[in-house]
Order: structure tokens, then sequence, then C-alpha cells
């Protein structure tokens, strides 16, 4: 019951109760004087007697105790998470369908816990979500995404949407155009890429999806996205980056006319690379491309990770001074099992946040854990991803120390 409520009836309760103690003591003080003219029975005396004893015990339980035990006069404070500032991320794509597989997630009290409760309690304060325009089994589709991205802003983290421009997986590998864009010319797949980012965009938006911070256009483009055969349509960066311009184009332009304060990342591989780096941007700048925010991945290994990381955080300084942009590590990631992984993490979260230019830092897929595998994997034939940041028994890994103990 509501505090207000239980002190009044306490009250009264005790008003009555001391009332009746009073009337009933001087009932018994009238038949102790009278005892020698009016004598009264044995049996009447020891009923009064334990009237008060009945009366006494009432008013001790009414004042002593609560409505429950679980209504306690001052409630429980829930607990309150600092989602600001420098984001720490996490990539938790694959989530939806690892909860369909039955996968649970646990602290490290061993209790389960929804994954996205478990990364805030972690140090997590931002998510990142990867679309894919027409995928098989409808994972990483735009309902998917959707369903994904509220439960993410219910539990008040920032986001990042992550568009492949294709059906599966977009990267320095593969940019296969989508099945229903097969055949487009230049005009028409600008209005492809244009239509579906806004589809999607506004789905969110209008599902009440507020936390959109940053949108990626195309993923992992070192050699730009939407490869085709046709040299006048591809937009393959070595063989036509001005359509790869145009494409970008296109798609920034829909981000800002859905979430106008949206930054748009254009993302590229390794993070340690600055040669591959500059020559995408370079060749973007050279075609009037449009974005705001460079992306990074940076996946390092146990005898490199040291070299790795300062060669990262030295092309973040460069590539802002370069271009006059703020840069984002939009995906990194380390064997789960490596005692080194931590250090790593430790080290470029920490570099990272000493750089000004620097919004934030992704794990990629942390949630992932023994050798689960989507069922595109098993479909390629591909082994199951081990870069996670959960142990074998799924619990978060000492990987998040590096965002709970953030400088």
């Amino acid at each position: 019951c509501p505090f207000f409520l239980y002190f009044c009836l306490k009250s009264i309760c005790s008003f009555l109760l001391f009332s009746l103690l009073l009337q009933l003591k001087t009932i018994l003080n009238v038949i102790t004087f009278k005892r020698k003219t009016q004598p009264k029975s044995k049996a009447m005396k020891n009923i009064l007697g334990k009237a008060i004893l009945l009366a006494s015990a009432l008013l001790f339980s009414i004042t002593g105790t609560s409505c429950s035990n679980d209504d306690n006069t001052t409630p429980e404070k829930e607990k309150t998470y600092d989602m600001s500032g420098f984001a720490k991320g996490a990539d938790v794509s694959w989530l939806t369908e690892m909860e369909k597989d039955g996968v649970k997630f646990y602290n490290q009290s061993g209790k389960a816990t929804e994954c996205m409760k478990l990364l805030r309690e972690e140090g997590t304060n931002s998510i990142r979500l990867r679309v894919w325009v027409n995928p098989e089994g409808g994972w990483c589709g735009k309902d998917d995404v959707i369903a994904k991205a509220w439960r993410a802003q219910q539990l008040g983290f920032r986001l990042m949407i992550d568009f492949h421009y294709s059906d599966t997986w977009a990267d320095p590998g593969n940019q296969k155009v989508p099945a229903a864009w097969q055949g487009y010319t230049v005009e028409q797949m600008k209005q492809a890429v244009a239509d579906h980012t806004k589809d999607v965009l506004t789905a969110l938006k209008d599902r009440g999806v507020t936390n959109v911070e940053w949108v990626q256009v195309g993923n992992e483009t070192r050699d730009g996205m939407l490869w085709n055969s046709d040299e006048a349509v591809t937009g393959q960066v070595s063989k036509n980056a001005a359509n790869f311009a145009a494409y970008i184009n296109a798609g920034y332009d829909a981000v800002k006319a859905v979430y106008p304060q949206a930054k748009v990342i254009v993302h590229v591989d390794k993070g340690q690379d600055l040669g591959g780096l500059t020559w995408l941007y370079d060749k973007l700048k050279e075609n009037d491309g449009k974005w705001d925010v460079i992306g990074l991945s940076l996946y390092p290994e146990d005898d490199n990770w040291q070299s790795y990381a300062e060669s990262c955080l030295a092309n973040i300084q460069t590539l802002s001074s370069k271009y006059g942009k703020d840069v984002i590590v939009s995906e990194i990631g380390m064997w789960w099992g490596s005692d080194q992984a931590a250090p790593m993490m430790k080290k470029m979260v920490d570099g990272c946040k000493a750089i000004s230019t620097c919004e934030g830092i992704f794990y990629w897929e942390p949630e992932v854990y023994n050798n689960w595998k989507p069922a595109n994997y098993i479909t390629l034939g591909w082994s199951a991803y081990t870069k996670g940041a959960f142990d074998n028994s799924g619990k978060p890994t000492a990987v998040f120390d590096a965002y709970k103990n953030i400088k």
C-alpha cells in the first residue's frame, strides 16, 4: 500500500486502540474499587485482562510493522546510468536471432539477464545495428532492426544504424548489389539507395525511435559499394569513383531528410593502414562526396595488437586533421579467449577518449559465445565468429572493464 495511506491508517488505528485501552483500564479500576461491595466474578476479570493483552498486541503489530515486506517507507531507488558523452558501443545485430535459438546471457553472479540490460551494466551506452535490404529469414531486415532499435532506446541507448546496401554481408571483399536492384542504371541505383535509406529510417522514426545519432552509409567500403560488372554503373572506387560518391551522397541526403541531426559515417576497414584510408577518402573528396564522420574497423591479433592500436590511434588524429572530420571506431574485436583482449581494449578506449575528435568505439557482436553461428554462416559454410566478449558460460569478459573504468 502507498506510504501516505499506510501512515494515515496506522495513526487512526493507534488512536482507537489507545482509547480502547484507556476505557478497559477504567472499567477494571472500577471493578477493583467496588469488589468489596459488588464482587466481580473471577471469570469476568480474566476476560477483561485478556482483552487488554489482546489490544496491546494489536497495537504493537500495527505500530511495529509495515503493510508488507516489500512496501518499505523508503522505496529502493532504481539504478540510473549515464548514457551521454564518449560512445562506448556494441554492435548486437545478431541478438534477436540468438534469442530465437534459445541463447541466454548471464551476469557475473550467474543470473540470467537480458543482453542489452547486461551490456548497459557493463558500461555500454550505445548500440549499432546493421541493415540488409531483403535478407533471407528476415534477420537484419527492416522489421528486425526496428524491434532491436526500439528495445535499445527503452534502455536509454544511443543508436548507430549501419546500411550495407546488400541482401547480405557487405565488406572489403563483398559489396553485392541487392537482387531487386540488379540491372539498374546509375540514376535508378541512386534512387534505390535514397528510397531504401528513407524507408528504414522513416519506419524507425514512426515507431518513436529518436536516439539515432549516427548512420553509416555503406559498410567497410575500402573500394566502394554496389559493385557491378557494368563499369558505367558500379560503385567500385577503383573502377568508378564518381559513382561511389554519387551513391554516398544519395544516402547522405536521405539520412538528413529523416534525421537532420544524425551524423553520416563513411566506414573503412583496417584502421591501422593509413595509406588505404587516405586513398579512399581522397577519392571521395575529389568527387564531392559528403560525409560527417570517418568510421574505422580494427581487428588485431595477439602478436600485433600493440602496433595496430598505436597506428590506429595515430591515424585517427591524422585523418581528423586532414579531412576536418570527427572519427569513430565503428568495429573492433579480438579473440575472446586471449588474455591480451582486455589490455588491447583498454589501450584503444583510453586512447580514443583522449582524442577530442574521436566520438567513440563499438565492439562488434560482443554477445556471441560458445561457437554459436547465425543461419547464413551455416549456409555460407563459414566458421563461427570467435571475437566476441563473452566467455563460453555466457558471461561478459574483462574486455568490458575498459568501458566501466574509463578515465
